[in-house]
This record gives C-alpha cells, sequence and structure tokens, in this order.
C-alpha cells in the first residue's frame, strides 16, 4: 500500500528573511481582522469543507455486491481468458462454454496442465486479495487527493505569505524612510529654533543698549515739566535695569563705554527731580512765610499753612523722591549727595517757618518763672507734638534719612533745653526732680520700638498700590532721652548729698530719742485735721509691716524716703549701689542712737534702748529684703519673713553657729555674693536680741544665779560636798547666815514675786516696742528659758539642802512655765 502511495508533497520552507527584528506572534483572529477572505473564497472553503464531511465507501462495499460481500467473487470469462493466455497452450473448451460471456478472470484458453492451473489459480488469488484492499486503496486515493488539496492550499498561504511579506518590507522601507524625513525634519525645526532663540537673545541684549538713545533724547528736552512726564520715571526705571545689566556683564563688547553713559543719564535724572524739589520748595516756603507775617493770622491758619499747605504738594512730589531715594540708596557714590542736598533744603525751609513760632511758644511758658514740673510737663509735650507733626509730615515726602531728620528735631528741642537744663541742675529738691523724671517718662510711655520693615522684593513703580513707608514709628525717647538722663544725674547726686547729710551727719534732737514716749503718743487716737506729708508712691515699700512710719527714727524714715524715690527713677545698678550705701549708713546711726538711749537713764533706760534697736533694725532688715541686693537666682524656699528670721536667729541650738545664723536668715553658708550691708544687719540684731534677752530675765534670775555661785564657791573653798558637816572653826554651810533656810525661802519669795512685777514689765514693752504678735511671742519664748535655766539651777542647788525642807514649795519645770506663760500672756 506504501508503494502505491504517491510521495507525500512537503510544504517547501522558505528561507528565513533577515529582518530588523523578530517577526511577531499573531493570533487567528487577529489574521482574520487583518486579511479577510473575499465571498468566493469563503464559498470555496464551504465547498472544501462539505466534500471533507462526506467520505466515500470502499470499493468491497458497492452496492452491487452487497449480497456476496462475504465472499470472493468468481472469476468471470474474462479472467478465464485472460488466464489462458499463458505459455501453455490452453485446453479445449465446450462449445456451450464458449457461447458464456467471458470475465475477466476466466481463462483465455482452457486449462490443460497444472501450470496453467496454478497460473490460474495465482490470478484469482490476486484477484481476490485486490478486491479485498479496494477500500484501502480507495482511502489511500482520498487521502492523496486531501494531500494534494492541502499543498495547493499551502502553495497558496506561501504564496499570501510572500505577498503579505512584501508589504510588510514595503511598509518597513516607508516607516524607515519616513523616519529619517521625520528626523530630517526635526534637525531643521531645531535648527530654526536655535536661530530665533538666538535671534531673540541678540535682540534683549541689543535692548538695552538702544535704551540709551531713548534715554538720551528724552534728557535733550530741558524744561521742569520733563519730570512730571509719565514716560519720565519709566525712562529712570529702564535707565537703573540697564545700568544693573552692564555691571553684571562687563564682559560685552563697549558694555563699560554704556555703563558709564548711563549712569551719566541717572544722574541728569535725578539732578533734574533735585532741581524740580528744591524750587516746588523754595517757591512753597516763600508763599507760605508771606502768609505767616500778615497780622491776625489764627493758631488754625498757621497750622494750615505749615502742614496741610505742604501736604497738598506731596503727591506731585513724593514719587520723584522715592525715586531719587531708591536711587541712591542703589548708587550710593554717585546719588548719595543730591538726597543729602534734598534734606537740606527742606529742613532749612521747615526750620525758617518754625523758628519764630517756637521762640514765641517758648517765651509763653516763661522758662526763668514758671515752677520746673509745670515747665517740664507744658514744654515737653509742646514739643513731643511739634516733632510729632513735623516727623509726620517728613514721612510724606521722605521714606528715609532719619538719621538727618533726628539731628533736626534735636535742634529744635534745644531751644527750650537752653532753658530748662540748667533749672534741672539747679534744683535743690529731691521730689521735684522726681515729679520731672515722672512727667519725662511718662510722654515716653508708649514709645514702643517696632521691627524694621522688610525691603521690596523688586524695584517698581506702582501708584495704585505705593510700598509701605520704610521710616517706622517716631521715636520720642530719643529726644527726652538727654533731659531725662541730666533729671536722673541731678537727682541721684541730690540723694547722696541727703544720704549723708541726713543720715551718716544727722544729729539727733531730744524728741527723737523720746523712746518710748513717742510710741505711747502714737497709739493716741490721731485727729482728723492732721495733715501728713504725701507718701512715697512706689510699690518697693507698701508692706503691711512698715506702718506708723512717723514712730521711726529720722534716719530711718529718711532712707526708705530716699530709696522709694530714687528706684522708679534711676538705673538698678545704680539703685543698688546708693542703697546699699544708705541701708548701712542707716545702721550705724540705729546702732549710736540706741547706744545713747541705753546711757540716758541707767538701767531702765538700757531696755529701752535694746528694745529701740531690734525694733528699727528689723525694719531696717525688710526694707533691705526688697531692695534686690542679692543674687538674682536666689532660691525661693529660702526667702523667709522678718519673724522667722528672728526665730531662726534666737533659736538656742543654732544662734552661736554663724552658718546655722545664715541659714536662718535665708542665705547658703559661704555665698559670696552675700552683701555687707545685710550681714552687718543680721550681726548687730542678733546681738541685740541676745542683749535683750538677757536684760529680761536679769531682774528674776540674777540674785538666784549669785546665790547658787556663792554656794558653789564656798563648797570648793571647804573641799567637801555641801551636805557635810565636818566639825571645825567654819560653821556648816547652813549655818551661814545667808545660806540658812529662812534666806533660801526669802530668796524664792522674791524671784516669784520679781516674776510678776519685772518680768510683766519688760513683756509689757515688748509689746510697746514689737507690735507684731508673732515677734513678741519668739522673743518672750526665748526669755521664759532663760528664766527656767536659772531658775533650775537654783533647784537643783537647794533640794537636797535643809533636809528636803524646801520640797515643799520649789516648783517643778513644768509648773513653772505655766506660771511664766500666764504672767507673760496678761
Amino acid at each position: 500500500m506504501s508503494a502505491a502511495r504517491p510521495s507525500t508533497q512537503r510544504r517547501p520552507v522558505a528561507p528565513p528573511t533577515p529582518t530588523p527584528q523578530a517577526k511577531p506572534q499573531i493570533s487567528l483572529e487577529e489574521w482574520d481582522a487583518k486579511a479577510p477572505l473575499s465571498d468566493l473564497a469563503l464559498k470555496s472553503v464551504a465547498v472544501i469543507k462539505a466534500a471533507s464531511e462526506k467520505t466515500p465507501l470502499p470499493l468491497k462495499f458497492n452496492v452491487d455486491d452487497d449480497d456476496d460481500a462475504s465472499r470472493p467473487s468468481t472469476p468471470n470469462l474474462r479472467v478465464t481468458a485472460k488466464l489462458g493466455s499463458g505459455s501453455r497452450p490452453s485446453t479445449p473448451v465446450h462449445a456451450f462454454t464458449r457461447s458464456l460471456p467471458s470475465h475477466a478472470l476466466d481463462p483465455k484458453v482452457p486449462i490443460q496442465t497444472p501450470q496453467q492451473f496454478y497460473d490460474w489459480f495465482a490470478q484469482i488469488d490476486r484477484s481476490v486479495a485486490h478486491s479485498q484492499e479496494a477500500h484501502f486503496r480507495a482511502h489511500v486515493a482520498m487521502v492523496a487527493e486531501h494531500l494534494n488539496t492541502a499543498d495547493m492550499l499551502i502553495e497558496r498561504i506561501d504564496g499570501v505569505e510572500r505577498e503579505v511579506d512584501g508589504m510588510f518590507e514595503g511598509w518597513r522601507s516607508v516607516e524607515e524612510s519616513g523616519k529619517s524625513l521625520k528626523d530630517a525634519c526635526e534637525r531643521l525645526l531645531e535648527e530654526r529654533d536655535k536661530l530665533l532663540e538666538l535671534t531673540d537673545e541678540i535682540g534683549t541684549r541689543l535692548e538695552y543698549f538702544q535704551e540709551l538713545e531713548h534715554a538720551t533724547r528724552m534728557l535733550n528736552h530741558p524744561g521742569e515739566s520733563l519730570v512730571l512726564q509719565t514716560d519720565f520715571l519709566y525712562m529712570v526705571e529702564r535707565v537703573d535695569i540697564c545700568i544693573e545689566y552692564l555691571k553684571a556683564h562687563r564682559h560685552y563688547k563697549e558694555a563699560e563705554v554704556y555703563l558709564l553713559r548711563f549712569q551719566q543719564c541717572m544722574t541728569r535724572a535725578m539732578t533734574l527731580i533735585k532741581m524740580f524739589f528744591i524750587g516746588s520748595l523754595r517757591a512753597l516756603t516763600a508763599d507760605v512765610s508771606k502768609r505767616l507775617s500778615e497780622k491776625d493770622v489764627s493758631a488754625t491758619s498757621q497750622m494750615h499753612l505749615l502742614y496741610t499747605r505742604f501736604r497738598s504738594v506731596t503727591p506731585q512730589l513724593t514719587p520723584l523722591l522715592g525715586e531719587l531715594e531708591r536711587r541712591a540708596a542703589a548708587h550710593p557714590e554717585e546719588l548719595s549727595a543730591l538726597l543729602s542736598e534734598c534734606h537740606t533744603a527742606y529742613f532749612g525751609a521747615r526750620k525758617s517757618l518754625l523758628i519764630g513760632r517756637l521762640m514765641e511758644e517758648i517765651r509763653g511758658l516763661d522758662p526763668m518763672h514758671t515752677e520746673l514740673v509745670e515747665l517740664t510737663n507744658a514744654g515737653c509735650s509742646y514739643l513731643k507734638h511739634l516733632c510729632t507733626d513735623e516727623f509726620d509730615l517728613f514721612r510724606n515726602f521722605f521714606d528715609s534719612g532719619e538719621d538727618h531728620l533726628y539731628p533736626y528735631l534735636e535742634n529744635l528741642c534745644d531751644y527750650l533745653y537752653d532753658d530748662l537744663r540748667p533749672r534741672i541742675l539747679h534744683e535743690t529738691r529731691l521730689t521735684t526732680l522726681c515729679e520731672v523724671c515722672t512727667v519725662l517718662q511718662a510722654l515716653m510711655v508708649l514709645d514702643v520700638a517696632e521691627l524694621p520693615d522688610e525691603p521690596p522684593d523688586e524695584l517698581s513703580v506702582d501708584p495704585d498700590h505705593p510700598e509701605p513707608r520704610g521710616l517706622g514709628k517716631f521715636h520720642i525717647s530719643h529726644l527726652l532721652q538727654m533731659v531725662l538722663q541730666d533729671a536722673q544725674t541731678r537727682l541721684f547726686f541730690k540723694a547722696q548729698s541727703a544720704i549723708q547729710a541726713e543720715i551718716r551727719y544727722y544729729a539727733p534732737k531730744p524728741e527723737d530719742l523720746a523712746y518710748p514716749d513717742r510710741l505711747v503718743a502714737a497709739r493716741k487716737p490721731v485727729s482728723q485735721f492732721d495733715i501728713k506729708e504725701k507718701e512715697s508712691v512706689s510699690q518697693l515699700f507698701q508692706l503691711s509691716s512698715l506702718d506708723k512710719k512717723e514712730t521711726w527714727y529720722p534716719t530711718l524714715q529718711k532712707t526708705v524716703w530716699v530709696l522709694s524715690q530714687l528706684h522708679d527713677f534711676v538705673k538698678p545698678a545704680i539703685f543698688e549701689d546708693i542703697a546699699q550705701e544708705a541701708v548701712s549708713l542707716c545702721r550705724q546711726s540705729l546702732v549710736s542712737s540706741s547706744n545713747i538711749i541705753g546711757q540716758r537713764n541707767t538701767p531702765v533706760s538700757t531696755l529701752d534702748g535694746e528694745l529701740f534697736l531690734v525694733r528699727h533694725l528689723l525694719i531696717l532688715k525688710e526694707v533691705a529684703n526688697n531692695l534686690d541686693l542679692v543674687r538674682k537666682d536666689a532660691q525661693p524656699q529660702m526667702d523667709v519673713g522678718m519673724t522667722d528670721t528672728l526665730a531662726s536667729i534666737l533659736n538656742r541650738t543654732t544662734a552661736l553657729l554663724p552658718d546655722a545664723l545664715f541659714a536662718s536668715l535665708g542665705m547658703p553658708r559661704g555665698h559670696k555674693s552675700i552683701t555687707d550691708a545685710r550681714h552687718d544687719i543680721d550681726q548687730d540684731l542678733k546681738r541685740a536680741c541676745q542683749n535683750l534677752i538677757m536684760l529680761c530675765a536679769k531682774a528674776p534670775c540674777d540674785p538666784l544665779r549669785e546665790w547658787v555661785d556663792r554656794v558653789r564657791a564656798f563648797s570648793t573653798s571647804r573641799g567637801a560636798s555641801p551636805l557635810t558637816n565636818e566639825p571645825g572653826l567654819v560653821p556648816p554651810l547652813t549655818e551661814q547666815d545667808w545660806a540658812r533656810q529662812s534666806a533660801a525661802e526669802d530668796l524664792h519669795a522674791k524671784f516669784l514675786e520679781s516674776c510678776e512685777r519685772d518680768l510683766r514689765a519688760a513683756v509689757t514693752k515688748l509689746r510697746l516696742y514689737l507690735e507684731n504678735n508673732r515677734t513678741v511671742s519668739v522673743l518672750v519664748t526665748h526669755v521664759k528659758e532663760a528664766v527656767v535655766d536659772g531658775y533650775m539651777g537654783y533647784r537643783d542647788a537647794v533640794w537636797n539642802m535643809y533636809a528636803g525642807a524646801l520640797k515643799g514649795i520649789l516648783l517643778s519645770e513644768e509648773r513653772l512655765k505655766e506660771r511664766l506663760s500666764s504672767i507673760c500672756e496678761e
């Protein structure tokens, strides 16, 4: 079968065509979409499809042989005839046989020999085999037909692919040619753009050079109206831009020449502005001066002429002056002189108009006879209003020139200061100098410095949105500072003079030392018609413990008064120095006066002297605590009050230790910044309190201590215990006249009587001098402890004497404390 089948034709494979890139894979749907078939092609495909669906049956299943399909067909006569045509002679046939129709397989000649039979039989066998393989051959034929059809389709497809490849090659050629054309066009466009950009850049650069011709042509037409033209300021702006550009590009050809010519144009333009401003200012000044020289010109008319008339020309002059100021700031070497001439002309014109009016106002104040405070208030208030008006008017014209404006205003103020300064330097009253400082500080209280305005980003002329003025706020302190310094200096020296004369060298009068009579008189009700001296307004000494100043010693009164006057008007460093000096001198005067009082009528006045010193040192210490004489970073918990400090000083366990004393005063141990004034106050206060406690306990306790000391001396001299009664010439202790039981009982009774009389009187004086109950209670507590200590020594000495006979009358420590408390609290 394979031999009978024709050789299968295979699709020739086309040699690979070199392509710039790999052929993309496409699907069947994409192929149908890109290469649609025509109607005729679609019909051909349909016919082929229908024919392939109906496969013909093999020959063995022919309709004519349906009945004999199960066996081979009988050879016909033609077969026999064919077989009979062999090499052997055919067998003779009968007559009836010849008459039958022949079959292809019938022998051609009769079979006569076995060989002929074998040949015929082989032929029959081959025929049967051939008939049995007929359907295979038909199928092979059909397959061959299909292969031929498929080969034809493959050939047509190959032809279509060749056509498509040709089309693709053509498209690729067109694409490459179009891309080359596009690239060439883009290069041409880029070259054109570069040429246009170069042309624009050249034109832009040439505009700066061409601007010179326009500026020169405009400046060659002189006349006052030139600066008022709209194009003038635009031309100035363009010239300024050209100057900046040429400065940044000096490497351009002839840039230096054009830069010099542009600078000349700028100088000419600014000179025209200066000339126009000075001319307008002179004309306006002449007109206003003529109007002011007329008679019966009211104050309102003067204000109108001096300020409103000048403001009326600012819309015309301000833009021009603004251009001059900006250019002078950008080119100070060339144009600052022109701006200075404008300032000088302006200040000269204003001064010529204001001098007469200013002198008239100063004469109206009568500076030689008017009270100094009133003169300062009226004169400085007038100068403040005048300088404020001048400052506002100057701002309407100029946006800079503050360094020229304040000297001009100071020159106006000098007309008043020439009369005011001598009055201040010769003033002797401290209160008047303080009031002068108060007036000047009140005029300066609203003078708060403002932050400078930020400079504009670009120099542009926009009449609809003018730039903010650059002078800021008017500072009157620049003008009043000189007078205030004179007043403060005079106040400082006058305060020093008062401290030396009325504190350091103060000679006390008898009534100044009349203590406690002054305290008793102060407790009487005051008449409502009594007029007191004005109290200090400083908040430094507004404390409840500083009341009743009329009972103070005069040096303490003067110290507090001087410091309260100075506190708000001098610098803190100066105030600290003078305050330390005043407190130190006041402490020395108090110690001296206390000694005088104590020596006046001893021993009664001794207690008065110590109470006087304690009272005034406590007040002086509280004053010193408010003077900020210690470091700013002192710990808050160490700031104790007057009573707490006194309690710490008088503490029995720490009073004798310097470090403990410092701690009780609210100061760290070994602090290097402690002032001598406060330290001396603390030391004197400590000594005075110890002396006061000793004096209060002296009357009841001294007899007991003397008796106990005598007993101890007697016992020591005998070399034995006081209770031992050895025989000898010297009688025993209990038989001595001064040591008998009756003497001891009298001594005990006198102690109780002294406590009732002397201790009660001492506590009463304590409450008279020290009106603070807490302070009195601190001192009384220590006095009671001193009395208890003295009594307990006596009690220990007599407890075992006299066979214990005095145990019934002796007081225990608790009973004695209760009795002393009842005495001191009544």
